[in-house]
């Protein structure tokens, strides 16, 4: 990555770029940049599926008494519901990716009747960057390396648009939620406790 790049990507000159799916474009009159500059597997399904989406990047300052998807929340000035986590759990040895606001947590029992299993756990870390190709804390419902069944909270068509992990530490994108059911193929019910 140049240096350029390197800098445009800090908090200081750029807190989001303007994604519409299309082919990459020239920079907008309106000083926003193509999406190439932060290209992830997430980012790049998204635009490989015409999605209109919108690249947050972010830092987050040791000493927060938030938790990790509350300060994110916070850095990113939005309110915390808005915000998602993506998951790996197992039911009934079948990986499965539960997606649910930052402000709770993932239900295992209820993630478990959604699927028609009958026990949920949640999933070594190992194995949850080894079946979706990111690491913890880092991992998106969008271009992941394996094709895992997924389960988003009810809560989800309660807003316009919600945040999920762009496929890094430091990147969130912004979706519609229809989008992310549609390209994930994501069910949806309630699995945040």
């Amino acid at each position: 990555m140049s240096t350029i790049t390197q800098l445009l990507l800090t908090r200081r000159f750029m807190t989001s770029l303007r994604c519409r799916g299309a082919p990459p474009r020239p920079p907008e009159p309106s000083g926003g940049y193509r999406c190439p500059m932060v290209a992830t597997p997430a980012t790049t399904a998204l635009e490989a599926a015409g999605i209109e989406f919108t690249v947050h990047t972010y830092e987050i300052t040791a000493g927060d008494d938030l938790s990790y998807g509350e300060a994110v929340a916070a850095a990113l000035g939005v309110q915390p519901e808005r915000v998602y986590k993506t998951l790996v759990a197992v039911v009934d040895d079948e990986p499965v990716v539960g997606i649910v606001p930052v402000t709770g947590s993932l239900a295992l029992k209820p993630l478990a009747r959604a699927c028609g299993g009958k026990k949920a756990s949640m999933a070594d870390p190992g194995d949850a960057e080894r079946l979706t190709g990111y690491v913890t804390g880092g991992i998106s419902p969008f271009g992941q390396r394996r094709e895992l069944r997924m389960v988003v909270d009810l809560s989800v068509v309660e807003h316009d648009t919600l945040f999920v992990s762009g496929g890094r530490r430091g990147i969130q994108v912004e979706v519609g939620p229809d989008d992310l059911v549609d390209l994930t193929g994501a069910e949806i019910a309630v699995i945040a406790g």
